[in-house]
């Protein structure tokens, strides 16, 4: 499989052109051009030599849209297409504020969380840089957006199928891609990375993107019940976790969020809320409380949303600031990996 143009960087775009002979000002509008969600072909601001030369080398765009599906609230879900025949998925999630691509970042995922459909077929392998933007490029191309203040996809949070910080290289590639003026132009302060607990990754993203948002999926304050719902605390237990979280806000002067989903007989009652007031004291953090969006092949189940709503005011009135997510998508099976897995389930 050729590689995509959308995994180079301006510079590696530069000596691509250089290379093949062309002048310098063609990097610029071929990095335009590809960021702007068009394939190779379809670029009219090169010579059809240079096409036909970069056609022979290279593939356009990594990711197509297969289908999409919208939700009455709005919410909006994508199943995409890659080259080599995998699926993956992203949703679209629209506020008052802009528009919040949630992305994916592996063909399915290991950590096999026991209430995530993500996991249900184990990782599939990693999707590269270009790939992660080429998700974020085709549904700023479907919005009708452009680049720089055109574009219509404002905040990316990389919360979709997969383990972020296990695809840690790519990531921080497209991080550093996504957020160039030239190419996504998005501040890294309006992207969100999403990670079920790898500490050695946390210390490093500390190091390499302090300005990008951390979140953890926590979903449990006892460790012992952690293990049986994220099997990831077992080799990296929840006491090591939340120290390795203290480190990153005392290092970069930001608050963490932490993922919460409330499981209905699971996480949801008052010792549980007892555990977790206790467990975050004093961080410089928020809870993002999430009913949960169940899954048919889990036995999982939502509680009300009132229930989580007291949730959230007992955990403020000890002085831990939190929120209620809105319900986004439940119409559409917007948890990650639903629609993919119903795709199968359809093909087979």
């Amino acid at each position: 499989m050729k590689e995509s143009l959308l995994d180079k960087s301006y510079e590696e775009i530069k000596k691509i052109v250089n290379d093949l002979g062309e002048k310098s000002y063609r990097a610029e509008q071929l990095y335009s051009a590809i960021n702007s969600g068009l394939d190779i072909a379809e670029i009219t601001t090169i010579s059809a030599g240079l096409k036909c030369k970069l056609l022979e080398i290279y593939d356009g765009q990594p990711v197509t849209i297969k289908t999409s599906v919208k939700s009455k609230d709005g919410t909006e879900k994508f199943l995409f297409l890659l080259r080599d025949g995998n699926m993956i998925e992203g949703v679209l999630m629209r506020y008052t504020y802009g528009n919040t691509l949630c992305v994916s970042t592996q063909v399915g995922c290991r950590m096999n969380c026991a209430f995530c459909a993500s996991g249900l077929s184990g990782l599939i392998r990693d999707l590269s840089a270009g790939e992660m933007l080429g998700e974020v490029v085709s549904v700023n191309r479907y919005l009708g957006g452009g680049l720089g203040e055109k574009r219509l996809i404002t905040n990316v949070v990389l919360m979709g199928s997969g383990e972020p910080l296990d695809n840690y290289e790519q990531v921080v590639r497209f991080i550093r891609i996504m957020s160039d003026e030239a190419a996504g132009g998005i501040s890294q302060r309006a992207i969100t990375v999403s990670t079920c607990g790898l500490i050695p990754m946390i210390d490093r993203f500390g190091d390499d993107f302090p300005q990008v948002n951390l979140a953890i999926s926590l979903h449990a304050a006892d460790s012992k019940e952690r293990s049986e719902i994220m099997p990831v605390n077992k080799a990296y237990p929840l006491d090591e976790l939340i120290d390795a979280c203290r480190r990153y806000t005392e290092k970069t002067g930001r608050r963490i969020t932490f993922e919460y989903t409330l499981i209905n007989g699971v996480n949801d009652d008052r010792a549980h809320l007892d555990k977790l007031s206790t467990l975050l004291k004093g961080m410089l953090c928020h809870v993002n409380l999430i009913p949960l969006n169940e899954v048919k092949e889990k036995s999982y189940r939502a509680g009300s949303r009132e229930r989580a709503e007291e949730f959230k005011e007992a955990l403020e009135k000890r002085g831990i600031p939190a929120t209620v997510r809105r319900e986004l998508g439940s119409d559409i099976d917007a948890a990650c990996g639903q629609l993919r897995v119903e795709t199968q389930n359809t093909n087979t």
